[in-house]
């Protein structure tokens, strides 16, 4: 007899029960694991993998024109005039090494150290155009060498034959075209502007190279914009602070080459309170920093201090300038050139090469001493910024501490004009942050008194773009503010501490609310930044309209929807007309009875519009909002709609804030004559 199977605990598990994906199909199975989203990130992360390819041709001094086009009909074509991706047949696959490299996952030029075919590459896993390929529809690739052109197509990751020559050719280069999957993606349009800002600063970290974005979606319009920067970095800078104003008028700027590593630092000084520090490495942007930065942060403190000292700006007696002292107000672009770069993470968000510490702290510490040695009048408008920013420091640290008391922090203290909420979990529990004492006093009684705090303004808030934290900390508005946050402020800032998850901004829908809201995500951006990357901050969406016939009562919240509401008041009115036999302009006794009964006490006249029975009022403010409205429209969180502020480009939300804050006028002319016909004044 045969002898009987065994039944393990395992049950039918087994060999047969593991899969293998093979090819591309990790990259379809799992899209998130390689270009982070299938959302708009990841769709434009498709440009930026077959844009990088041009950059390391570029960077290996093989190619100095980059081309992106959009075309008709979705697909995007990236062409350089580099060497062009080699076609021969690779010796160990047996296929083109085209074609190896559009369907390998670590298939490229970027791993063999000194012989390989690049010495510095952005690409630390050469998974990029072939991840490309996989999560397109249709890919072409063009390649122009060796005197021909030769061209091989795919569908889906899949060729659709071997490479062919198509003809010949004097030139050399690469063109990638490809469609994305719609199927993989949530949506398949690209957006123009965004992809100018990104390969703008490729080009600035990039000097020399040409490169041209062309915009052919709109038939008959080709929109085209042409980027080149001869100054490298120090052009970035000069950008970044074109709308500022400088406190020494040349740029420092040094390229310079140590131990294999190609480092280049800019840095210019503004009238500002704040630090801007853009670091790259492999021209691949790091947001958290890393070994590069502490190298340049750890120079930068050790020469000013030095000079400070040896040009008398400080005394004996005088403390040395903190690393807070010496970046307060400055700008500065970090770039760097690695063999083998070694990120934290798959975002590549912060370098952890130890020796690229070494290289700039090197490089930077030599030049930036002669530098302050050979321009007196710069150094001069560097090292009194950095002292002005000691005292003010220092000043500051005292209005916090006078103001921030520890009770305060542990809520012993609170703003007498603070209505908590019992709730000590502030992980259930919202502040709403409203304009005037009389929307205050309606969302204090209609609100949940559980999990729902409110703290009224008393007119507009300090704007915080213009003042240092020891004047910010003396207006009342702003200080109760921050103690009611509770996560202290500044160099004390403690996320942990904080007192409401949701901290919600309710201001009238008017040019005045507008103003206070722009103040206080002002605040929120300069002061208390971690709040909007983590998603605390909220702004709420009142209506702007009360569309009401009879009981039927709808609210609306654009002029759009309350047309639509009122069309729909009208054709209930006719087919209840209809239904009674009635003509559609005579109102039913009963509506009419309805109407007086339910629009008895209504507000003001001049605020409410009537059509053919329909009452319309506009809410010019949240005042005008009985306690039971304004919880029904706006706080309630069943109905209620709530706006959550993001940053998506951190630069050009800080350029945004100096513009419209800021000191300088011109630029907020220009920022308004520009913008003047988008503006949608409620006055």
């Amino acid at each position: 007899m045969p002898k009987e199977e065994k039944k393990t605990k395992s049950g039918s598990y087994g060999a047969e029960q593991i899969s293998v994906l093979e090819g591309l199909e990790p990259v379809r199975k799992r899209p998130g694991m390689y270009i982070g989203s299938t959302g708009p990130e990841g769709l434009h992360h498709l440009v930026w993998e077959v844009v990088d390819n041009c950059f390391d041709e570029a960077m290996a001094g093989h190619a100095d024109e980059i081309t992106v086009v959009l075309n008709q009909g979705g697909t995007v074509s990236v062409s350089d005039n580099g060497r062009g991706i080699p076609v021969d047949i690779h010796k160990q696959y047996k296929v083109s090494a085209l074609e190896l490299v559009l369907t390998k996952l670590h298939a490229g030029g970027k791993f063999g150290g000194e012989g390989s075919g690049y010495k510095i590459s952005g690409g630390l896993h050469g998974v990029g155009v072939s991840v490309v390929n996989a999560l397109s529809e249709y890919v072409e690739a063009r390649v122009e060498r060796d005197g021909g052109e030769f061209v091989q197509e795919y569908k889906f990751g899949k060729p659709q034959g071997k490479v062919k020559q198509v003809g010949k050719s004097k030139r050399h280069g690469t063109t990638i075209t490809f469609k994305p999957d719609a199927s993989i993606f949530t949506a398949t349009d690209f957006d123009v502007k965004y992809i100018i800002d990104h390969l703008r600063q490729q080009c600035y970290l990039t000097k020399k190279i040409k490169v041209t974005i062309s915009d052919q979606r709109n038939k008959g319009q080709n929109d085209v914009y042409v980027f080149y920067f001869e100054g490298g970095a120090a052009s970035y800078v000069r950008h970044l602070n074109h709308t500022k104003a400088p406190k020494h008028d040349n740029i420092f700027y040094i390229n310079k080459e140590i131990d294999d590593i190609p480092v280049e630092i800019a840095l210019q000084y503004v009238d500002d309170f704040k630090e801007t520090v853009l670091a790259f490495a492999n021209n691949i942007y790091n947001p958290d920093g890393g070994s590069h930065v502490m190298g340049f942060r750890s120079a930068l403190t050790r020469v000013i201090n030095n000079y400070a000292r040896s040009k008398g700006y400080l005394k004996e007696k005088d403390e040395n300038l903190s690393g807070d002292d010496v970046r307060e107000g400055l700008t500065c672009v970090i770039s760097i050139k690695l063999r083998e770069p070694q990120f934290e993470g798959q975002t590549k968000a912060k370098l952890g090469n130890p020796e690229a510490r070494g290289a700039v702290e090197t490089v930077f510490n030599e030049a930036f001493a002669t530098f302050l040695e050979e321009h007196p009048k710069d150094a001069e408008g560097v090292i009194s910024k950095c002292v002005l920013a000691q005292r003010a420091r220092a000043a500051a640290r005292a209005a916090r501490d006078t103001v921030l008391r520890k009770g305060a922090l542990e809520g012993l203290m609170l703003p007498g004009k603070l209505a908590d909420c019992s709730s000590k979990d502030p992980s259930i529990s919202e502040l709403y942050i409203v304009e005037g004492d009389s929307a205050g006093g309606s969302a204090k009684q209609g609100r949940d008194r559980e999990t729902q705090a409110i703290l009224p303004l008393r007119g507009k808030i300090l704007n915080v773009e213009r003042a240092r934290l020891d004047k910010m900390l003396a207006n009342n508005e702003v200080k109760n503010m921050v103690i009611a946050l509770g996560t202290n402020i500044g160099e004390m800032f403690d996320i942990s501490k904080l007192r409401y998850n949701r901290i919600v901004i309710m201001t009238d829908a008017d040019v005045d609310g507008s103003h206070i809201r722009t103040l206080l995500l002002t605040l929120f951006y300069r002061y208390f930044p971690q709040l909007i990357t983590d998603r605390h901050i909220f702004i709420a969406q009142p209506p702007l309209f009360r569309v009401q016939m009879g009981k039927e009562i709808h609210y609306a919240f654009s002029e759009e929807e309350r047309d639509k509401r009122v069309d729909e008041l009208m054709k209930l009115k006719e087919a209840r007309a209809k239904v009674k036999g009635k003509k559609t302009e005579e109102p039913l006794p009963e509506e009419t009875a309805e109407t007086e009964e339910t629009t008895e006490g209504a507000p003001e006249e001049e605020n409410v519009t009537k059509i053919a029975g329909v009452s319309i009022q506009r809410y010019k403010g949240l005042g005008e909002m009985n306690p039971e409205q304004l919880w029904e429209t706006t706080m309630n969180p069943q109905h209620r709609v709530m706006k959550v502020v993001t940053i998506e480009d951190a630069a050009e939300a800080d350029q945004t804030f100096d513009t419209l804050m800021g000191t300088e006028v011109a630029t907020r002319k220009k920022f308004i004559q520009t913008h003047a016909k988008n503006a949608n004044l409620d006055i």
